[in-house]
């Protein structure tokens, strides 16, 4: 372990995990729910949606909950066939309303059965430390094991088996588990451990990761996600993934 390296993290994340990051952030769009299957439905969502200009993320989760009038919950398990229409129109990149009419059709199949979406999670869980592959493997196959499920819809929830490094279903996660005494991530998720998380590796912390030597592989892969949360798992084993906070401000706000 590199302990000047470890300090110089510690001090960003005290400077970032503040309640000041939630605001253009997509973590506020679950911020913006009291009732916990609301959060989970918001804040999946809005990790779902998340990649491009932030602005534009958060316009579009705001657009698409409001078309479940801001009520996600209650609106899955109690919405009729016609209240889908309101999704013909949606689009955010390459996510369109045939996506987002799968999307509603599973999680609404979902939540008529479960009560909460940490159970999806669930399956592939060992209890292992390593347990996050299996983890992310099982879920996005269950959540596309439905006969209605579109060829085109597969590619918005990425799974280790085709190496991606996953990185919105890993902040998603990282949002409901971590459980985060400055009020940004929720830690409402109990049965699994903030020690399994695996960082989220986007453009800004795999570059912040290389400069810093956390990172030695060439490509940014699910490879390179474990790489690098192993490395922050040697800066602290209970909560590595805290240091998510640090590698994307420095990328982010200091062009580090």
């Amino acid at each position: 372990m590199n302990q000047g390296i470890k300090d110089f993290l510690d001090q960003k994340v005290a400077l970032y995990n503040r309640p000041n990051f939630i605001e253009l952030d997509p973590i506020s769009i679950p911020h913006r729910f009291h009732k916990k299957q609301d959060i989970e439905i918001a804040g999946f969502f809005a990790a779902i949606l998340a990649w491009g200009l932030r602005k534009t993320i958060l316009n579009k989760c705001a657009e698409l909950l409001g078309r479940m009038d801001n009520t996600p919950h209650d609106f899955l398990v109690n919405h009729s066939e016609g209240d889908l229409k309101v999704f013909l129109s949606f689009k955010h990149r390459t996510f369109n309303e045939v996506d987002a009419l799968y999307f509603v059709h599973f999680l609404s199949w979902f939540y008529r059965h479960q009560d909460s979406l940490e159970n999806a999670f669930l399956i592939g869980q060992t209890g292992a430390i390593d347990s996050m592959e299996s983890m992310l493997i099982q879920f996005q196959r269950f959540f596309f094991s439905l006969e209605e499920a579109p060829g085109r819809t597969k590619k918005h929830i990425s799974s280790p088996a085709t190496r991606s490094a996953c990185k919105r279903v890993n902040m998603y996660l990282r949002w409901m588990v971590r459980q985060d005494e400055q009020g940004v991530d929720f830690g409402i998720w109990k049965r699994i451990s903030p020690a399994q998380l695996i960082c989220p590796c986007d453009l800004h912390v795999d570059r912040v990761g290389r400069k810093l030597g956390l990172i030695s592989r060439k490509l940014t892969d699910w490879g390179t996600a474990i790489e690098l949360t192993q490395m922050l798992r040697s800066f602290d084993s209970e909560d590595p993934i805290k240091y998510d906070f640090a590698l994307f401000g420095l990328g982010v706000e200091e062009k580090f």
